[in-house]
């Protein structure tokens, strides 16, 4: 099953249109992204050195991408040295049914989950509930868009969409009390329900934000502790991880701690950096009985191949969202799969299908802003517009659109029929100008000016002023 199956279908000129026409919405992502794009520049600025420290990091990924499969075999012998269990997963079916394999295993019945965007990329809890399993969602966000049957909308802050009223009514109808829309009421409210489900939990599902090869380690970082009762109270951990996380050496991972939490927040760290080496040993009093890590790549191997594995050195911080002039119009579900954003716009067709995505590698303005806002300099604009590439030369051009081409050309290669274009233009479309610009253009033109104006011809041409000036 393609795990991106259930937004085959999806509408993305609709969405936009939906999201454009939602005043609560916009107002949340202005707030938002606002907030953590300063909070980004601040945490930038704070280091002298932070353009040497973003080149290193971009350095070390190009490196483990390099020799991906030799990383990803040590980090296997590492963590089977400590004590862990390592599977390999191909697709997203396989990683749903490892995981399913195991709370069989193990008889586990209750499972919480911290947030992890690989799960939601495999679509687990879905497989899990359809086994008969109860997932509860541990971050406050996700445990909300779980409530209430979405889609995370943010890789950091998942219920952006969200406000306290709406959370106020999704706890309300979940906890059977009416619950006031008052942040640190609601924050108590979701302490408290999800506490006991921490206690009554078999097992415990996690991401991973990186992996050191060397010694083994999963790395978790999160600002609510929520990771931490996940993956110490539950007798069985299970980290799903993308294999594009794995770090060569222990030396490498405070290069990636330093800019993760300022590219996402603004934070010089998050609250809590977690680094689990293996299960509870001899003489330790907490942590799992047993540890899994399910290496997954879905796709990610295949992108290694290509111009677009520089997408693989992604490490899910969010910034490029933040920076987008685009995604802080229309918000996450409007893009329809997974991972949003300019990076998502790369990987969902990547990971999915770049015929059945057409819209996604349109949906920017180019203009660098998310490359300047990522910590590993990924250059977003330039995969973008090969993806377009891609496009054209899979589908193909229509009959229409090489006739348009063709006129083209013939218009350009002869002056004398450039400038009686430009004569027959000027006449038809200057009088229907206002103010020097177009608000409805004929035919085709349309779709352009539904959003935007259009600016009506010059009373003179370029060449004509220049032969004036002469």
């Amino acid at each position: 099953m393609n795990s991106y199956a259930q937004h085959e279908h999806h509408d993305f000129l609709n969405a936009v249109r939906q999201a454009l026409a939602d005043p609560p919405l916009q107002a949340a992502l202005v707030r938002l992204t606002s907030t953590l794009m300063a909070g980004n520049r601040r945490g930038y600025a704070a280091l002298a050195d932070i353009d040497a420290l973003r080149d290193h990091a971009k350095l070390i990924k190009e490196h483990t991408l390099a020799y991906l499969d030799r990383y990803l075999e040590q980090l296997e012998m590492s963590v089977q040295k400590q004590g862990g269990h390592v599977h390999w997963a191909s697709d997203a079916e396989e990683a749903r049914q490892i995981v399913l394999g195991i709370a069989r295993q193990t008889n586990s019945r209750r499972i919480v989950k911290s947030k992890s965007m690989t799960s939601e990329e495999i679509h687990l809890n879905p497989a899990l509930e359809a086994a008969g399993l109860e997932v509860t969602e541990t971050d406050f966000g996700e445990f909300i868009i779980q409530l209430a049957g979405e889609r995370p909308s943010h890789l950091v802050a998942p219920a952006v969409h969200h406000t306290r009223e709406s959370i106020a009514r999704i706890l309300s109808k979940y906890s059977g009390e009416t619950l006031p829309d008052e942040a640190q009421a609601l924050a108590q409210a979701g302490r408290r329900l999800l506490r006991q489900k921490f206690a009554q939990a078999d097992m415990g599902i996690s991401g991973v934000n990186f992996a050191v090869a060397e010694t083994g380690t999963i790395v978790l970082i999160s600002n609510e502790g929520n990771a931490r009762l996940t993956t110490t109270c539950p007798r069985i951990h299970v980290a799903l991880m993308g294999i594009e996380k794995v770090l060569p050496r222990w030396g490498d991972l405070p290069v990636f701690l330093k800019l993760l939490a300022r590219a996402a927040t603004g934070q010089a760290l998050s609250v809590y950096t977690t680094l689990i080496t293996g299960p509870r040993r001899r003489g330790e009093t907490d942590g799992p009985e047993e540890f899994h890590l399910v290496l997954l790549d879905n796709g990610r191997s295949r992108v290694l191949a290509t111009p677009f594995r520089e997408s693989l050195q992604c490490i899910r911080c969010g910034a490029c969202l933040n920076a987008c002039p685009v995604y802080r119009r229309i918000g996450g579900h409007a893009y329809g799969g997974v991972y949003s954003g300019p990076i998502g716009s790369i990987l969902t067709p990547l990971y999915d299908s770049v015929v059945d995505n057409p819209h996604l590698p349109h949906a920017s303005s180019l203009c660098g802003a998310c490359q300047a806002a990522c910590p590993v300099k990924i250059n977003i604009p330039h995969m973008l517009i090969g993806l377009r590439e891609l496009q054209t030369h899979q589908r193909g051009k229509s009959r229409w659109e090489k006739l348009t081409y063709h006129l083209a050309a013939a218009v350009l290669q002869r002056p004398w029929l450039y400038r009686l274009g430009l004569r027959c233009a000027r006449l038809v479309l200057r009088p229907l100008a206002h103010e020097g610009w177009l608000r409805h253009l004929p035919g085709p033109g349309t779709a352009w000016t539904e959003a935007r104006d259009f600016p009506a011809p010059a009373p003179r041409s370029f060449r004509e002023q220049w032969r004036q000036l002469r």
